[in-house]
This record gives structure tokens, C-alpha cells and sequence, in this order.
């Protein structure tokens, strides 16, 4: 019998893909009227799991390095393995002391290392942090590309309609909306911005670190370039706030005044659902589980969550054949 899955971010569509490839009928039905609109449309897609230990659990280390392989698997030439650059500003460098720390997997590197990165800062930054063995892709079109790869696998989708049929269990990967459904939820507000330039040649993401938030600047492709990500402990999901906007303008210019030019294409707001350890688990629900408490991790942990999924699933069809 089919399994319904219910949501199509990257929560949904990995756990599709992951359960087409252990033998499972798969149907993933979505309320808007195509993939990828949620708090995944907003995502930075860092595969970048010694960084994010700085401020997350072990668990997220441990659980994330396998993503970019997992992707990579799913999407062949959709991931960047170019690591990630961690600089502050002169005045802030006892905050990169602090960072490093706090995390591994890293090399120092001095000005001229930092120019052999990345040539568009040279002369800007003294000293900085590169994580080699990171990873980031584009989210957006991640996620068109599994979904392409899931029809080609004879999964079927439903869009705006609810599912109506008989389903093995369903699987709830609706994000924010299961906070209503799930004890221990909580929204967690973040924000971002599109820059547009041509003055400016980035080849991985670029972490500036500020006193209040984790700022990052991935590039994409159309000289485009995402900055994010506030942290709100809210889940209003109204339009960028003033503060915000300044925060993340201020944070590129002072990676590159040719930013100071750049056009702002998009701003976007989604809200991460949490549990209070900010670690995602599969939870046991009535109709059958939920992958839920992405935080601000999805593109990373996604895929461990999938595979848990499936391990679960299988076990509870071994049991029932036995």
C-alpha cells in the first residue's frame, strides 16, 4: 500500500526520495500549488555542519556530514564542495578566536590565504577561518531537481486538494503548519535578502561573524547572492523588519563596498519549527510520523531524518511479515 507523505519542502521531497529508493509507493500531496514554498524557499543550502556546531549540538555535527554526500548521490552536480569562509571584522576578532574554539575541521588562514579564496576580498580581511570539507547547493532548484527525479520514479503528487484513499500511514512534513499538531513545537523566525551585482565574485559562502546574529553571504548563479539569517524566537511571519534589512546591508558592505551598489531582488521570511534542543526528530503520531524540529538545519539534516525514516518504516514492515 501507498505511503502519503504530507508536504513537499525539503523535509517531504528528501523523505520521498529516500523512501522510493528502499522499495516504497510513494505519494506526497502539498496545500500550495508547487514544491518548495515554504521555509525551504528561504533556506541557505550550507552544508556546513562543523560551522553550524559552534552554536548547535553535537548531534548536528555528527548527523550532517553526511549530507553533502547525500546529495550529491541525489543530484549529481548540484553541490558545491568549495567549503566555507569564516572572517569578522578587526574589531571583532576575539569573536573568530571564540569561533574557533568551538569548532573543528578548520585551518587558519592569513591574508594572502584568504586572497587565494577568494580574490574579490583581497587586502579586506587579515585573518579568517576555512572549513574545507563543507558543502552548499541553490535550494530552490534542489528541490525542482528532486521533484523531477521523483516523477521520473512514478511517485504522484496532489496539489491543493486534499489526498482522499486508503494509505499505509502518512507522514507529516508540513513544517510550521505542524505546530499546532505536535507538542513542543515552537516558530523560529528567520529572514533573508537576495543582493544582485556584478562588481562582486564569490565562490562559497562567506560567514561575517556579528554580535547578535550568524550572518552568511552564499553566491548563486545571475550575480545574485543570498544574506541571512536572523534568528527570532517568533512565528510571525510578516515582511522583513527595518532592523533586520540594515543589519544584513551593513554585513555586505562591509564584506565589499561594491555591495554598497547591489540591487535587492528578494526578501523573504519563513518560520523554522523547533523542538527546545533545536535538534529535528522522527516522531511517532496516529496516522504514523512526523519529520519535524528542522530549525534552521533543513538542507542538512533532512537527509539523516529521511534515512531514520526509512529504517523505521522497514522495521515496521519486517515486523508485520514476521
Amino acid at each position: 500500500m501507498t505511503i502519503l507523505i504530507k508536504g513537499a519542502g525539503v523535509a517531504g521531497l528528501t523523505a520521498a526520495f529516500e523512501l522510493v529508493s528502499h522499495g516504497f509507493r510513494v505519494e506526497v500531496y502539498e496545500k500550495a500549488e508547487e514544491v518548495g514554498h515554504g521555509a525551504s524557499h528561504y533556506a541557505g543550502g550550507m552544508l556546513a555542519p562543523w560551522c553550524e556546531r559552534e552554536t548547535a549540538e553535537e548531534a548536528v555535527l555528527t548527523l550532517g556530514q553526511s549530507a553533502a554526500d547525500w546529495w550529491e548521490k541525489a543530484l549529481p552536480g548540484q553541490v558545491s564542495r568549495k567549503g566555507t569562509l569564516v572572517l569578522s571584522t578587526e574589531r571583532d576578532q576575539s569573536d573568530l578566536k571564540r569561533f574557533a574554539s568551538r569548532t573543528t575541521g578548520h585551518q587558519w588562514v592569513d591574508a594572502a590565504g584568504i586572497a587565494a579564496l577568494e580574490p574579490a576580498l583581497e587586502g579586506r580581511f587579515n585573518r579568517g577561518l576555512f572549513f574545507a570539507g563543507e558543502a552548499h547547493l541553490d535550494p530552490r532548484r534542489a528541490l525542482q531537481g528532486l521533484y523531477a527525479a521523483l516523477l521520473a520514479s512514478g511517485v504522484r503528487f496532489r496539489f491543493g486538494a486534499e489526498p482522499a484513499g486508503l494509505y499505509a500511514c502518512t507522514i507529516d512534513c508540513t513544517g510550521a503548519a505542524a505546530m499546532g499538531n505536535l507538542s513542543g513545537l515552537r516558530g523560529v523566525r528567520g529572514e533573508m535578502i537576495y543582493l544582485e551585482t556584478k562588481e562582486v565574485t564569490l565562490s562559497r559562502p562567506v560567514r561575517l561573524l556579528h554580535p547578535r546574529h550568524p550572518l552568511y553571504i552564499v553566491p548563486r548563479d545571475g550575480h545574485r547572492f543570498m544574506v541571512g539569517a536572523t534568528m527570532i524566537e517568533a512565528d510571525d511571519g510578516g515582511p522583513i523588519s527595518a532592523r533586520s534589512l540594515m543589519e544584513f546591508l551593513n554585513a555586505a558592505y562591509a564584506l565589499h563596498p561594491a555591495f554598497g551598489e547591489a540591487r535587492v531582488v528578494e526578501t523573504g521570511v519563513g518560520i523554522r519549527p523547533a523542538f527546545a534542543d533545536n535538534l529535528p526528530r522522527v516522531v511517532k503520531t496516529q496516522q504514523g510520523f512526523a519529520i519535524a524540529g528542522l530549525h534552521r538545519h533543513g538542507f542538512l539534516l533532512a537527509p539523516a531524518m529521511a534515512r531514520q525514516l526509512a529504517e523505521k518504516l522497514s522495521v515496521n514492515d519486517r515486523r508485520k511479515s514476521a
